[in-house]
C-alpha cells in the first residue's frame, strides 16, 4: 500500500481500515496493492516460496488418546474406562500407536513425512480455551500481545506488507493473523466472497470502484482500496470456480480443498491459517466415539490434502503444523470423558519433514497438582521449526519475542 498519503495526514493502516468498514472484513483480504500489482504478484507466483499452512484442532484435543502410549502402565491405570487397548491401535512403535480413527496419518508417517512433537505447552498454563488460544495464536502468554504470531512473521518477512499473502479461511479473522503491515485474506465460502450488500446495491458498489480518476487524493485513495479488496475477492472465487480434484478429502473436509485451490491457482500466499471450528475437540463427555470420528475426519482431509499437493506437483512446497489450545487431564473423569488439561502433542507434516518423535514424552506419573501433563517443549520452539527450518527466516526471535531453539525436523 502506498503510504505516503496517510502519514501526510496522520493516518495509519488501522484508521483507514476503520473508513472501509462498509466492507466485510473478509473483503478487505487483499488492501496490500493496487489493482495492477495484485495481479502481477499473481501471475509471478508459481513456484515462488515454500508455504506453511496452520491448522488449529479447537477445543483442547486429548493428545493421549491420539497418540496412545500403550507401552506404560500408568496409561491404563489413569484410564481404566477410555484407556484404547494396544489390539485396536494403529501402532507406531513399542511405546506409541496412533488411536484407531487416524488411518489417514499411518502413511503419512510410514513415509516419513508425519513429525510428532511430544509435551508442547508453556508455563502457568490457562485451562480457558479463550484464554490459552489466545495464547497460542499470539506466540506470547500472560502478554495481552496486539499482533498473532502469524501476523508478526509477515511483517518480518515482508517489510511494509504485500497483497494476498496471508490467507485465513473462517467465519472471522484470527488473532493469529493479526497485523501490523498485512491486511489478512479472510474468507469463509469463496463462491460468496465478495462485498456484502442488497442486491439491488451491486451497481453501486461497482460504479463506486469504477469511478475513474478524482481529483480529491483521499477519493482516489479510497477508490483504490476497493478496487484491491475486489480484486482478491475475484481472486479467491476465480480460483475455486476453476478448482476440481479426484482426491477424497473424507466426510468432513474442513477447509483444507479450499486452500488446495488457492495453491492451486499460484495465488501468492506464504502463510494459510484454517481450524477445526466450534470448539470441537472439547470432549467432556462419552468421549471414546466422538474423539475418534473428530480424528478421523481430520487425518482424512490432511491425508486427501497432501494427496492433493502431490497431484498439483506442490508436495516438496507445502508444510502443515496442527495444534490444539491445550489438551486433556490424565485420569478420565466420570463422565467417561477427559477435562482441560495442559500439554499436548503437535504434528508437522510435509514431504520436507523429518518425520518420527520429538521432544520427550511428558511423565504419565510426576503431574502438577491438577493432575496434569507437564510440557516438556515450549510450543514456540515448534513455532520457530517451521519459521526457521522451513521458511527458511532465520529471525524467528524477532517473532516470537525470545530465543526457542527449533527441533531438528528439517533438512
Amino acid at each position: 500500500m502506498n503510504t505516503s498519503f496517510l502519514k501526510a495526514r496522520g493516518l495509519g493502516r488501522r484508521d483507514v481500515l476503520r473508513v472501509g468498514a462498509g466492507m466485510t472484513a473478509a473483503a478487505l483480504g487483499a488492501l496490500g496493492a493496487s489493482s495492477a500489482f495484485s495481479r502481477a504478484a499473481h501471475a509471478l507466483a508459481p513456484g515462488s516460496g515454500k508455504i506453511l499452512v496452520v491448522l488449529e484442532m479447537s477445543g483442547g484435543n486429548d493428545g493421549l488418546n491420539t497418540i496412545v502410549p500403550h507401552g506404560d502402565d500408568a496409561y491404563y491405570r489413569q484410564r481404566p474406562a477410555i484407556g484404547i487397548k494396544p489390539g485396536s491401535l494403529i501402532p507406531i512403535d513399542d511405546m506409541f500407536g496412533f488411536n484407531p480413527g487416524l488411518i489417514g496419518f499411518e502413511k503419512l508417517y510410514n513415509d516419513g513425512d508425519f513429525a510428532i512433537v511430544h509435551g508442547a505447552g508453556y508455563d502457568n498454563p490457562s485451562f480457558s480455551h479463550f484464554t490459552s488460544m489466545a495464547y497460542w495464536h499470539t506466540a506470547a502468554p500472560n502478554s495481552g500481545a496486539e499482533y498473532g504470531w502469524v501476523g508478526r512473521l509477515a511483517d518480518a518477512m515482508k517489510p511494509g506488507g504485500a497483497p494476498n499473502y496471508v490467507v485465513n479461511i473462517d467465519a472471522t479473522q484470527s488473532l493469529a493473523v493479526r497485523s501490523r503491515d498485512h491486511v489478512p485474506v479472510v474468507f469463509d465460502d469463496p463462491a460468496k466472497f465478495r462485498r456484502e450488500g442488497f442486491y439491488q446495491q451491486q451497481d453501486m458498489f461497482r460504479h463506486t470502484v469504477d469511478a475513474g480518476d478524482s481529483p480529491n487524493d483521499s477519493r482516489r485513495f479510497l477508490h483504490g482500496i476497493a478496487r484491491s479488496a475486489l480484486d482478491a475477492s475475484a481472486l479467491v472465487r476465480e480460483a475455486w470456480a476453476a478448482y476440481s480434484t479426484p482426491i477424497d478429502y473424507g466426510l468432513v473436509p474442513l477447509d483444507l480443498p479450499k486452500i488446495a485451490s488457492l495453491i492451486a491457482a499460484d495465488l501468492p500466499a506464504r502463510l494459510y491459517y484454517t481450524s477445526f471450528r466450534n470448539n470441537a475437540f472439547d470432549t467432556h463427555v462419552h468421549q471414546g466415539n466422538l474423539h475418534r470420528r473428530l480424528l478421523t475426519y481430520t487425518a482424512d482431509t490432511i491425508s486427501g490434502f497432501f494427496a492433493d499437493m502431490e497431484r498439483l506437483g506442490r508436495a516438496d512446497d507445502v508444510v502443515m503444523m496442527a495444534f490444539s489450545e491445550f489438551g486433556r487431564r490424565v485420569p478420565e473423569n466420570t463422565s467417561l470423558g477427559t477435562d482441560h488439561g495442559a500439554a499436548g502433542p503437535m504434528f508437522l507434516i510435509g514431504k520436507p519433514v523429518r518425520g518420527g518423535h520429538y521432544g520427550e514424552p511428558p511423565s504419565l506419573t510426576a503431574l502438577d497438582d491438577g493432575d496434569n501433563l507437564i510440557h516438556t517443549v515450549d510450543f514456540r520452539r515448534v513455532y520457530a521449526s517451521a519459521i526457521e527450518g522451513w521458511l527458511g527466516f532465520d529471525r524467528a526471535d524477532e517473532v516470537l519475542g525470545g530465543r526457542f531453539p527449533p527441533l531438528p525436523v528439517f533438512a
